[in-house]
């Protein structure tokens, strides 16, 4: 399988999700947008794509001028091509652009390891349908999508109190996902590094609050890894 990673920060990797591929011996091709690396012209080559989070937003396109071009390469991926699309944060929110939707901050914003409640229609879903019907996930963000709800080809998957939209599909091959499935043990640390996290986290959590957040995840990695591995072979059924 050959898959394309859409990275906007060294960090931000699929993480658990890559060390499953990369066990299975696939073929991953990473660009990372924030340095200049710009993405194929020939993206029908890959048989998945991955669009991982990020410091920016994705309105900020005169400090980051590449979103236009990542936006139009994912709508070519999802619509054009109709191939199968994972996009974890900031990648949920470029999808949700992408297919009509809006992208506003959010009140508050969603800091923590927090509740994921999986909605009816999860049940039918390709991706999700064995999840539990309340799972505990990584929440690290500030904007969130919203105005969905008049497109015939989207399906709400989850939601929480603060985002309707933590887990949506595009027809069934685009996935958007709110938060972060994909973390493994040195995530937080390495997230907590990043200026733009590291604020966020202190306004939502308070002063030394990494340290907190770093062991409630580690209570809570197994079953995150669970989730991931899940929806990792699931997504593999997709290509």
């Amino acid at each position: 399988m050959k898959i394309l990673i859409l990275q906007h920060i060294e960090f931000e990797t699929p993480g658990y999700i890559k060390d499953l591929m990369l066990s299975d011996g696939f073929d991953l091709t990473t660009i990372e947008l924030d340095v200049g690396e710009k993405i194929p012209d020939n993206i029908n080559q890959f048989d998945g794509m991955f669009c991982m989070g990020g410091p920016m937003d994705t309105w900020m396109t005169d400090k980051y001028p590449w979103i236009i071009d990542e936006k139009n390469k994912i709508k070519e991926f999802i619509i054009d091509l109709e191939k199968p699309f994972l996009g974890f944060c900031l990648g949920c929110q470029f999808l949700g652009e992408v297919v009509g939707g809006k992208v506003i901050k959010s009140t508050p914003p969603e800091i923590g390891i927090l509740d994921i409640n999986m909605e009816e229609q999860s049940k039918e879903d390709q991706l999700f349908s064995t999840f539990p019907n309340i799972i505990k996930a990584l929440q690290w963000h500030s904007y969130e999508v919203v105005g969905l709800e008049d497109n015939n080809n989207i399906t709400l998957l989850a939601s929480s109190p603060t985002t309707k939209y933590q887990i949506f599909k595009y027809k069934n091959n685009a996935y958007g996902i709110q938060f972060h499935i994909e973390i493994k043990s040195n995530t937080v640390s390495d997230w907590g590094c990043i200026p733009e996290y590291k604020n966020a986290l202190e306004d939502s959590l308070g002063q030394d609050a990494l340290e907190k957040f770093e062991q409630v995840a580690a209570e809570n990695m197994q079953d995150m890894n669970t989730y991931a591995t899940i929806l990792y072979k699931n997504f593999c059924k997709l290509m």
